[in-house]
């Protein structure tokens, strides 16, 4: 009788330690007695489930274009995909609701009432036109958040649920400026193009700080390596024209640039520099794929960075950053593949030197050093723009020997047109 109960004892207690160990949502079948997990090499479950409550958000995300230019919306969508990734091993599900070809106009503004009414709890808005639509909707719904990426009205509105955010790309657009420069310094040394004929031509958007400042920065990154360089910008006056890009890069490729680069949203500068038998670096996306002989590299904005940030501040019932903007430091500007196939000889080496030099703060992209202005070297960056103003307040940008873009917003403010660089065109916007 004895064995019997002691028997049904052991059975017992064996009952509940299977019970206890399957119960514990701290350590689960590897825990330990303190709820800790063990070396017993047990895997985590996947997906995040760590056995804490999943949450659970709904995005809204206007675009301009769609996935299928392979350029600026495609670049959202990538970060869209992988901030959702990232977000769902932390418990987070995401919910998008995506609007695509909205114009920069009243369209942009229903587009955003249509997404509150649909009950996101975050709007995104991706292009500079869409803000001011954003804005005369932000205000009748004080309980969702909205941003305009690229933009720079809504941190200081006086709204509460209003938003910018930006990244540095001039870092990005210097380092692909430093590959471009390397390739016409090559050429140079080959005899295959003189030192006058090193030119690049830039087919940009718009007249805007964002485009200037871009195609400034590239094209100091390229003197820095190739002293002899020069550069022509043809305004398209669209973020997104496939044709315009086309055509503005053949008339550049025409009036002799052998490099083309682009603040535009399509392939087709990269392929019609490849027709022309120019090179060429991209945005927004890597364009081996399309013109293998010509794309040297590209840069981008990782906006993974950002929306992960954000969606998860928002999730958790967290306040954000209304001016958001970070760069190499934080992994939210990023270069492309390197073509070594037809890059020169030790650019990949030089990339790595300068983009540690950007991110310790060792190299201004913006050295006043290095640039001048009617052959003047610039000391103030006050009353800069069309208005008189130079930032929201009026501050100096020009200090430590270099311009400090986006140091005091998020969006770019340098819209001054230095030597070398000549505008073919009227003002766009």
């Amino acid at each position: 009788m004895k064995k019997k109960v002691l028997a049904l004892l052991l059975s017992l207690a064996m009952l509940l330690a299977l019970a206890a160990c399957g119960g514990n949502n701290n350590g689960g079948s590897g825990g330990n007695a303190d709820g800790q997990p063990s070396d017993s090499g047990a895997q985590e479950p996947t997906g995040g489930d760590t056995g804490t409550e999943r949450k659970s958000i709904k995005v809204g995300l206007i675009c301009i274009g769609d996935e299928n230019d392979q350029g600026y919306t495609y670049n959202f969508i990538r970060g869209k995909d992988a901030a959702t990734e990232a977000l769902a091993a932390k418990g987070i599900d995401v919910e998008w609701v995506t609007k695509w070809n909205i114009g920069e106009d009243s369209s942009c503004e229903d587009a955003n009432i249509e997404l509150a009414d649909e009950g996101c709890q975050l709007i995104i808005n991706n292009s500079f036109g869409f803000e001011d639509f954003m804005l005369h909707v932000a205000k009748d719904y004080p309980e969702i958040e909205f941003i305009a990426c690229t933009n720079q009205g809504s941190w200081n509105d006086g709204l509460d649920n209003t938003h910018n955010a930006f990244a540095n790309i001039y870092e990005g657009r210097y380092l692909a400026g430093i590959v471009a420069g390397m390739k016409l310094q090559e050429m140079i040394d080959a005899g295959t193009i003189t030192a006058g004929q090193a030119v690049i031509g830039y087919v940009g958007a718009f007249s805007f700080a964002e485009v200037i400042s871009g195609f400034t920065s590239y094209y100091l990154g390229a003197k820095s390596v190739c002293p002899s360089v020069t550069m022509k910008v043809q305004f398209v006056g669209s973020w997104s024209d496939a044709t315009a890009e086309a055509n503005a890069a053949s008339a550049l490729a025409d009036m002799g640039c052998v490099m083309i680069s682009q603040h535009s949203d399509n392939t087709t500068p990269a392929t019609t520099a490849q027709s022309k038998g120019a090179f060429h670096t991209g945005y927004n996306n890597d364009m081996i794929s399309v013109a293998p002989e010509a794309s040297l590299i590209g840069t981008r904005i990782d906006w993974s960075v950002y929306f992960e940030y954000v969606i998860e501040a928002v999730a958790n019932g967290q306040s954000f950053d209304q001016d958001w903007c970070h760069g190499m430091d934080e992994g939210a500007v990023v270069m492309t593949e390197l073509n070594e196939a037809i890059a020169a000889p030790g650019t990949k080496e030089k990339l790595a030197e300068v983009e540690e030099q950007i991110r310790s703060g060792k190299l201004q992209v913006f050295d006043t050093s290095a640039f001048t202005i009617g052959g003047q070297t610039l000391t103030t960056a006050m009353a800069l723009d069309t208005d008189g103003d130079f930032t929201p307040d009026s501050e100096e940008a020009v200090f430590d020997g270099a311009f400090h873009e986006s140091y005091f917003q998020s969006a770019p403010y340098f819209v001054l047109q230095i030597d070398g660089i000549e505008w073919l065109n009227a003002e766009f916007g």
